[in-house]
């Protein structure tokens, strides 16, 4: 390994030209002109964009089937709701060990053992004979999509150039924002005329046909070495961020007579990240942290990962009370409620490449401002709702969420991720995945608990009517509400990264 002097306007790994037209295992500059390597370039994103749509869209895909597999598999609510916190809980323990598997090994490898194990556990789950199986086959999804997605950052930080990274980055957030958004949507227009299982026969031939092309197409475009693996981290890691998920998605939930209170997993988590960070701060001092939070020495990832875990909270909040609040108080079916959330994930996933160019001419403050008093005027026109609000008032409520959104998510993303050296991207991306897992959990957990506890209050105890839960609601999105005015004085912290800054600029490690 040897230093070189970095551009003047950016920090980038510089990497030895390849060796042998099409090998798989020689990386290549990446930034070069040749166009063999644009095009080798385009086809290893596309890709990895495909993949990690697909295996992020079953994130969300099981919450609109939970009441078919009650009755199907003869389970409990508390057991069914398992099949999406055991997939939560899962991306929370494996993310932060990306960082390391990303150092330590190759793309070709890393793609290949995440698409293999989602494809494994799509299959497992398809021919589930009963809930356990079912259970262990969501698990193993989750193992592969926790890996696809920082290996997704990445990669495109180490292949794109800064000029043109905010429109990748783009299409980057539609994997991230658009593919939790409709996939109650897809699963209930499934439900409608299949099976359950079919929401898994379907996704299965794709992920198995992104496993055939990457083991024929994808070359090697990152210079591994060696990391060691602390193995105390990785246990405290699991302890930490899957006590944190797991308490918050049970304080958001209902819990089952003489079940663990959600607050003792939430206390173990608390504890076990503290004694996490401790230790990573010493590790990070002779390179061998698992998670380097080194990353937050940069001021604008530590203000864009605030903005995010914000941005987060909103979104998955709103996707799990915009459906309670459809079908338990407007009465509307399961499928037109996903009909009605359609509108805004397209948005989404329309704007994405548009404000990533943008972002690549005007920065970040130019999307980021307008997109956060966006997303808080939507918070604040949804406490408007009652139990007798018409059900168009409500799309336009989520069509203006998803728009604000759009424009946060992608600068946020560009500008925290830019910020860092090359070494570092592999743990802020790893970081960005975690933040994801607990700002999700900890949104859902926000909402559905002022929501029933309100609820409750508004009936004295007993079951509460379509009115009781519509307060229910409204208190529930009063505190979105506030919570948004908060990304608004963020937002203007954000600034456009010049060149990495968490290190010296003059010098970047360098492949050989």
């Amino acid at each position: 390994m040897t230093d070189r002097l970095a551009p003047p306007t950016d920090s980038v790994p510089a990497v030895a030209p390849s060796t042998a037209s099409g090998s798989h295992d020689a990386p290549a500059s990446p930034w070069a002109e040749d166009p063999a390597l644009a095009g080798r370039n385009r086809l290893v994103i596309s890709l990895l964009l495909v993949s990690a749509f697909v295996v992020i869209l079953n994130e969300t895909i099981m919450s609109v089937a939970l009441p078919v597999l009650m009755t199907d598999l003869d389970i409990a609510a508390e057991a069914a709701q398992w099949l999406t916190t055991a997939f939560m809980l899962t991306m929370a323990v494996v993310i932060p060990i990306t960082g390391f598997l990303l150092q330590r090994f190759n793309t070709r490898p890393v793609f290949l053992a995440a698409m293999a194990l989602f494809s494994a556990g799509t299959f497992i789950s398809a021919m589930a004979p009963g809930f356990e199986v079912l259970l262990a086959g969501r698990v193993i999804q989750a193992s592969g999509t926790a890996i696809m997605m920082p290996l997704l950052m990445t990669t495109v930080l180490n292949l794109v150039p800064p000029a043109t990274r905010g429109r990748t980055m783009g299409n980057i957030s539609i994997v991230i924002s658009v593919a939790p958004a409709i996939g109650p949507t897809i699963s209930g227009l499934i439900l409608s005329v299949l099976d359950w299982r079919w929401m898994f026969w379907i996704v299965l031939p794709i992920a198995v046909g992104s496993l055939v092309l990457g083991f024929l197409k994808i070359p090697n475009v990152t210079e591994p070495r060696k990391a060691p693996l602390d193995v105390f981290s990785v246990i405290l890691s699991a302890f930490a961020f899957g006590g944190l998920v797991y308490g918050l998605s049970s304080l958001g939930g209902e819990s089952a007579e003489g079940a663990m209170p959600g607050w003792l997993p939430l206390v173990v988590g608390i504890v076990a990240l503290a004694v996490f960070i401790l230790r990573q701060v010493s590790l990070a001092r002779r390179e061998k942290a698992l998670l380097d939070l080194r990353v937050f020495r940069s001021g604008t990832f530590s203000v864009a990962i605030a903005m995010l875990a914000i941005s987060m909270m909103a979104l998955f909040g709103t996707l799990i009370i915009l459906p309670i609040y459809t079908q338990s108080v407007l009465g509307l079916s399961t499928l037109s409620t996903g009909l009605l959330l359609l509108p805004g994930g397209l948005l989404m996933g329309i704007l994405a490449p548009f404000v990533g160019r943008i972002y690549d001419r005007f920065g970040p403050r130019v999307l980021l401002i307008p997109g956060s008093i966006i997303v808080s005027a939507a918070f604040w026109g949804m406490t408007l709702f009652t139990a007798t609000t018409a059900w168009g008032w409500v799309l336009v409520a989520h069509i203006g969420m998803s728009l604000g959104l759009a424009l946060l998510f992608t600068p946020l993303f560009t500008a925290g991720l830019a910020s860092l050296t090359p070494k570092l991207y592999s743990h802020g991306s790893a970081v960005v995945g975690t933040v994801q897992q607990l700002a999700g959990a900890a949104g859902t957990a926000l909402f559905v608990s002022v929501m029933s506890a309100r609820a409750i209050a508004l009936s004295g105890g007993s079951a509460p009517s379509a009115v009781d839960t519509a307060g229910g609601i409204h208190a529930a999105i009063m505190y979105g509400a506030f919570i948004s005015l908060a990304a608004i004085v963020i937002s203007f912290f954000v600034k456009a990264p010049a060149q990495s800054e968490g290190a010296p600029h003059d010098a970047v490690p360098a492949a050989h």
